[in-house]
């Protein structure tokens, strides 16, 4: 599903305009991400857990050449998911 997919749920679930559904859903993303970049962690019950995490610094090998390359610290977004989507999924 793609962000017009998840606007047109939102749409006929609530009932609202596609406009104001676009907004919501963006002002969620938004939030979340401004969220992780100040490294809060953002818990929604029964969905999930976003968070950052540090990667350290590690070796790699690029694969159409072979060579040994250096791959830099960084921060990446995690999710671990709730009871209530794992228990949906299965």
């Amino acid at each position: 599903m793609t962000k017009d997919g998840l606007t047109e749920s939102i749409v006929s679930k609530v009932g609202c305009s596609k406009a104001d559904a676009a907004r919501a859903l963006e002002a969620v993303i938004e939030t979340i991400t401004k969220s992780l970049t100040s490294r809060d962690s953002v818990t929604i019950t029964g969905f999930g857990t976003f968070s950052a995490r540090d990667r350290a610094a590690r070796a790699g090998v690029n694969p159409k050449t072979g060579e040994k390359i250096q791959i830099p610290a960084m921060t990446v977004p995690k999710f671990k998911a709730g009871k209530g989507l794992k228990e949906a999924v299965r």
